[in-house]
């Protein structure tokens, strides 16, 4: 990607940021104007990112020629950082829903326990936290 193509680029989206902005911020604030505002930052957000999708595919194809050289260990390695991370958040928010909604209704019938009920809801996010670190720590090794 050279200069020009980054700047045209830089350029388009702060664009699309700042015209839906400044046409709603000018003038009386109304259910219309909001929508016809809603509609130019939607227009000018997807003008962004054709923009952007067609300055990163339209170069030459270079990266088929790296992954063919990539072997199937690299390949499994993100995959099971990908699970460890995903399977460690679902099962994280299973315990936190649980946790949490017991917690509250202790809380609710007896607000001394709110300590002891925050210690389980943490240990369940911690779940997530490990997770999060076992595919940092595979990540690492590729």
């Amino acid at each position: 990607m050279t200069l020009a193509t980054k700047l045209i680029l830089i350029a388009t989206l702060v664009l699309s940021i700042i015209l839906p902005f400044g046409y709603y911020l000018i003038g009386e604030k109304n259910k219309k104007r909001y929508k016809r505002a809603i509609g130019t930052n939607a227009f000018f957000y997807f003008g962004a990112f054709l923009v952007a999708s067609i300055m990163m595919f339209g170069g030459n194809v270079q990266a088929a020629e790296a992954a063919t050289s990539a072997s199937i260990a690299t390949g499994l390695g993100y995959i099971a950082a990908a699970l460890v991370t995903g399977l460690s958040c679902i099962g994280g928010g299973i315990a936190v829903a649980s946790a949490a909604s017991a917690a509250l209704g202790a809380i609710s019938e007896d607000s001394s326990v709110l300590g002891k009920s925050l210690i389980f809801v943490g240990l369940a996010e911690g779940v997530c936290l490990y997770g999060l670190i076992i595919s940092f720590m595979i990540l690492g090794k590729l």
